[in-house]
C-alpha cells in the first residue's frame, strides 16, 4: 500500500495514487501534554479515506478496500466537494445521540435492503484532515493546523453528513469528553497531534488513549497448552445460565500463565459433571466470533472448566456483548464466584470486524 506523492514525470505536480495508507495513532497509557499538541475525539467507527475524483467519488477502508457501494449518503455528499480533494476520517452512524457500530456493519450485509437502511440510519463522515486540497494539491507536508483550515474551508457550505471532529488543546476539555462523551456519545478516547506535524501515511505518528474499564470475566478456554497457556478466552453467563462468549486477552506474561496452571482444570465431560453448567462454545472457535479477519481460519483452543474468574481491563468497544478489541488479563480471583460476574442482558450475535 503507497501512499507518497507519485510524479509522472519532472515537471507534473504530484497527485496521491489509491490506495493510500492512512497515519497512524500508537497507544499511550496516559493523554499526552505539552505545548503545541492537540487533542480529538477518537470516535467508534470505521476509518475512511474519501477521493473526490474528476468522475466521481471512492471511498477507501483503512485496509484499503473499496466500502464506496455501502454507503451511497456518503458518496453523495462527497460529491459535492471540489474534485481532486482527498480526505481523512470516521465514519459513524449515530443512533439516539450515540454512535453505533453494529449499524456500520449491517452496511456490508445488507444486500437489496442496502437504500433503505441508508435512508433510515444514514451514516456521517466526521473528518479530521486533507491530505489533497481543491484540483489534486498534495497537502501532506503541510502542519495540521494549515490542513484543519482547510478543511474548515471546504466544509463552510457542505452537507450535514459531513462535519469537521472538535479539537481543543485545554486538557479540561478533554477530561470533560473522557467523563461524559464516553457514556453518552460512545468516543472510545481521544487522539493526540501536534500541530506542527506533516501527514505521514502508514506512520504510527499520532497518539491514542484509550478509555478503559476494569471489570471480570469468567475463563472459558486457553490457547497455547493449559500448561502454558498464552491467551485467555472469557466469557459471561447470560440469563438462562449459559456461558457466552465475550472475548479474548492479550498474551499473559510469564507470572499469570504459571499461576493459572495451578487453577484452571480440564473441560469435563458431562456425564461427570455435578452442576449444570452449560459450555456450548465450538471448538475450534469460529473466526466471526473472534473479528480476526486479516486471518480468518478457525482460533483452535482448549476448553476449560468454567469455574475460574479473571479480572481484566477492557476499553468501551462492547458490540454484540463482546468486547472487540483484545482485553489485558490483569489478575485471577479464585475467591470470587463465577455467579457473581456481571451478566449479559442481551443476546449475542457474530461480530465481523471493521474491513
Amino acid at each position: 500500500m503507497r501512499a507518497t506523492p507519485h510524479r509522472a514525470g519532472a515537471a507534473a505536480e504530484p497527485v496521491l495514487r489509491r490506495p493510500v495508507a492512512p497515519m497512524l495513532a500508537a497507544p499511550v497509557d496516559a493523554v499526552p501534554e505539552g505545548p503545541g499538541l492537540v487533542h480529538e475525539p477518537k470516535w467508534d467507527g470505521w476509518r475512511l479515506v474519501a477521493f473526490r475524483e474528476a468522475d466521481g467519488v471512492y471511498l477507501q477502508s483503512r485496509a484499503g478496500k473499496n466500502l464506496t457501494t455501502y454507503f451511497p449518503d456518503i458518496t453523495r455528499a462527497v460529491r459535492t466537494l471540489p474534485p481532486g480533494v482527498v480526505l481523512d476520517g470516521e465514519l459513524i452512524v449515530w443512533e439516539r445521540g450515540r454512535t453505533n457500530f453494529a449499524q456500520l456493519q449491517r452496511r456490508v450485509t445488507a444486500g437489496r435492503g442496502l437504500l433503505r437502511l441508508a435512508r433510515d440510519c444514514p451514516a456521517h463522515y466526521v473528518l479530521f484532515d486533507l491530505l489533497a486540497d481543491v484540483g489534486g494539491q498534495v497537502i501532506i507536508d503541510l502542519p495540521l493546523s494549515e490542513r484543519r483550515a482547510r478543511v474548515e474551508r471546504l466544509l463552510v457550505d457542505a452537507p450535514a453528513q459531513l462535519t469537521l471532529t472538535p479539537q481543543t488543546a485545554d486538557m479540561r476539555q478533554v477530561s470533560d469528553w473522557l467523563m461524559h462523551w464516553t457514556v453518552a456519545a460512545g468516543i472510545e478516547g481521544v487522539v493526540t497531534k501536534q500541530l506542527s506535524g506533516r501527514y505521514q501515511p502508514g506512520r504510527r505518528g499520532w497518539r491514542k488513549f484509550r478509555t478503559r474499564i476494569t471489570t471480570e470475566a469468567i475463563i472459558g478456554g486457553v490457547t497455547g497448552s493449559l500448561r502454558n497457556p498464552e491467551t485467555l478466552l472469557l466469557g459471561r453467563f447470560d440469563r438462562r445460565g449459559r456461558l457466552r462468549y465475550t472475548g479474548r486477552t492479550h498474551p499473559l506474561d510469564a507470572y499469570q500463565r504459571q499461576e493459572l496452571t495451578t487453577l484452571l482444570s480440564p473441560l469435563r465431560p458431562l456425564q461427570q459433571r455435578r452442576a449444570a453448567v452449560v459450555h456450548p462454545w465450538p471448538e475450534p472457535l469460529p473466526a466471526s466470533w473472534s473479528g480476526q479477519l486479516d486471518r480468518p481460519e478457525p482460533l483452535r483452543y482448549v476448553q476449560v472448566e468454567p469455574t475460574v474468574v479473571m479480572e481484566i481491563e477492557a476499553d468501551v468497544a462492547f458490540e454484540h456483548q463482546r468486547w472487540r478489541h483484545r482485553v489485558r488479563a490483569m489478575r485471577a480471583r479464585p475467591g470470587m464466584s463465577v455467579y457473581d460476574v456481571p451478566l449479559l442482558l442481551g443476546e449475542v450475535e457474530g461480530y465481523h470486524g471493521e474491513p
